[in-house]
C-alpha cells in the first residue's frame, strides 16, 4: 500500500507523458489519414494502415514498451488468413500493429471507438467497423470482411468481442470470425496477446506502465472441407486451441481464472 502511494506521481506523470505523445501522434498523423482517404479503398486503406503502423511503433518505443513476436508456427507470407486473437487490453489495438507485419490487412474494430474526437476520424478510416447490437450492421460488417478477403488481404478479428472481464482465460467466442473462415474457406491463424494485460489494464488507461508485450503466433488451423455444420465444432476447437496457449505461455490472468474454477 505505502509503495503504491509513494509511486503513484511518477505512474501519473509517466501516464500524461505517454497521453502528451499519443496526441502529438495523432495530429501529425491526421492529415495523412484525410488525404489517404480520398484514395481508391484499397490503396488508402494500406497507406493508412502503414502510416498508423508508424505512429504505434514510435509511440510505444517513445513510452518503454517493448515488443516481441513468438512463433509455435509462423504463418505463410503468401497466402492469406483470418487473424484471431485474446481481448483484454486497450493495448490490444498497438498490439495488432505490431505483431501483423504485413501491409495489407483490415480489422474489426467496435463502433463505440469512432465517437472519440479526432481519434473516432482516425478509427473510422483504419478499420471495418461492426456494432454488434444491430443485427442488420452485423451482417454489412461481415459482408464487407468477406469482399476484403476476396481481394486478397487478410481480416484480424477479436472472437470474444469485447475485453474478457470475467473469470476464465477467455470469453466465450462469437460465431463470425469462423463462419467468414467456413464460407470463404480461409484458415485461421490464432495469436496470443500476452502482456498488454500487466502494463495497462482494461479498467484504467491509468494503469499504464512501460515493460514487454508478446505475441505468440500458434500454428494455422485450416477450414478446408468444413461447412457450416461444423462451425460449433471448429469454435470450440479453437477456444480450447487458444486457451491452452495462454496457460502454457504463462499468462497471468488465465492461470488466475484457471486455479480459482
Amino acid at each position: 500500500m505505502v509503495k503504491t502511494v509513494v509511486l503513484f506521481p511518477f505512474r501519473l506523470v509517466y501516464c500524461l507523458y505517454a497521453l502528451i505523445l499519443f496526441i502529438a501522434g495523432m495530429l501529425c498523423v491526421l492529415p495523412f489519414v484525410a488525404v489517404f482517404s480520398l484514395q481508391n479503398s484499397r490503396k488508402g486503406w494500406d497507406r493508412i494502415y502503414r502510416i498508423c503502423r508508424w505512429w504505434d511503433t514510435a509511440w510505444l518505443t517513445l513510452i518503454g514498451i517493448r515488443h516481441r513476436n513468438v512463433y509455435e508456427s509462423e504463418p505463410d507470407p503468401r497466402r492469406q488468413y483470418i487473424f484471431i486473437s485474446n481481448h483484454i487490453s486497450y493495448l490490444d489495438i498497438p498490439m495488432i500493429l505490431r505483431a501483423i507485419k504485413r501491409d495489407s490487412i483490415r480489422i474489426l474494430g467496435k463502433i463505440e471507438m469512432a465517437r472519440i474526437p479526432i481519434f473516432g476520424y482516425i478509427y473510422s478510416r483504419a478499420v471495418v467497423m461492426v456494432d454488434r447490437r444491430n443485427a442488420h450492421e452485423r451482417s454489412r460488417s461481415v459482408r464487407e470482411l468477406k469482399g476484403v478477403l476476396s481481394m486478397g488481404i487478410s481480416i484480424f478479428i477479436f472472437p470474444e468481442g469485447t475485453f474478457n472481464e470475467t473469470a476464465n482465460p477467455l470469453k466465450e467466442f462469437f460465431d463470425g470470425a469462423f463462419r467468414i473462415a467456413i464460407e470463404t474457406q480461409t484458415p485461421l491463424q490464432p495469436v496470443l496477446f500476452i502482456g498488454t494485460h500487466d502494463l495497462m489494464h482494461y479498467r484504467s488507461i491509468f494503469a499504464l506502465r512501460p515493460g514487454l508485450m508478446q505475441s505468440i503466433f500458434l500454428p494455422a488451423i485450416e477450414v478446408q472441407g468444413l461447412t457450416l455444420t461444423d462451425l460449433p465444432t471448429l469454435k470450440e476447437k479453437v477456444h480450447k486451441i487458444m486457451e491452452a496457449g495462454l496457460l502454457r505461455h504463462g499468462a497471468p490472468w488465465a492461470a488466475v481464472a484457471l486455479n480459482s474454477q
